[in-house]
């Protein structure tokens, strides 16, 4: 990958120059773009758990990123938890036991590639970069190779933000969080119900499959007191 690519070099700038809590605004659509991609969703996923969606660009990243956080499935959720890149190029040619009930909607959503990257160090997972396409097939190799490369980059820059002072917090610039508001109908669910919060999350996200709308939708109807949930509520097992 020449060094002279405008996309690097506007990363490059941006990750040298920031200066304050949390992350810089990253050229996303610059990216994107240089990848051959519809979308990118920056998330943090600390040990492996669920992503904190932090910035994104594509009219349709929002949307997927919900549906993942929605069924606690998907090339995102999969590569924050077991740290390998999980790449999609066709999902309508998918294995359907793969991850069941997540590729028609995402298909209707008009996405048909999905590529993950994670941000860590071996097992040790900061983050994930998931970029989509709106039409199928491969990356290209070379592009494959830029996208590792700008992942390591985004790595060094996590892990030397959070070794500093403040520590993780200091990445968790809460106005930066695009699912805040899923996280704090979790945490008012757990209260009112006397749960623990992943069982809370289960029942937003159970409410949510069964009612065909966004997780977001739902997060905020329990905050505005306007959907409350119960013990009828509950996920089947």
């Amino acid at each position: 990958m020449p060094v002279t690519d405008p996309a690097l070099t506007s990363l490059l700038r941006t990750l040298d120059t920031h200066r304050g809590p949390g992350l810089p605004p990253l050229p996303l659509e610059d990216l994107s773009r240089s990848l051959g991609l519809d979308g990118l969703a920056l998330l943090l996923a600390p040990g492996g758990g669920p992503g904190e969606l932090i910035q994104c660009f594509g009219e349709r990243t929002l949307a997927l990123e919900d549906l993942q956080l929605t069924q606690g499935q998907g090339p995102g959720p999969d590569t924050a938890r077991h740290g390998v890149a999980i790449l999609v190029p066709d999902l309508a040619s998918l294995d359907p036991a793969r991850w069941p009930g997540l590729p028609a909607p995402v298909l209707e959503l008009g996405v048909h590639a999905v590529f993950a990257f994670p941000l860590g160090i071996g097992i040790i997972t900061a983050g994930v970069l998931t970029g989509h396409r709106t039409t199928p097939g491969p990356m290209t190799n070379v592009r494959l190779t830029t996208a590792l490369v700008w992942a390591d980059l985004l790595t060094q820059y996590l892990i030397t933000q959070a070794a500093g002072p403040g520590g993780a917090d200091r990445l968790l610039d809460t106005t930066q969080l695009r699912f805040a508001e899923v996280y704090q109908a979790t945490g008012m669910l757990a209260s009112q119900l006397g749960i623990d919060c992943a069982q809370a999350l289960a029942r937003l996200r159970g409410h949510t499959f069964r009612h065909n709308q966004p997780l977001l939708d739902t997060a905020r109807q329990v905050l505005a007191h306007t959907l409350h949930l119960d013990a009828d509520d509950a996920p089947e097992r």
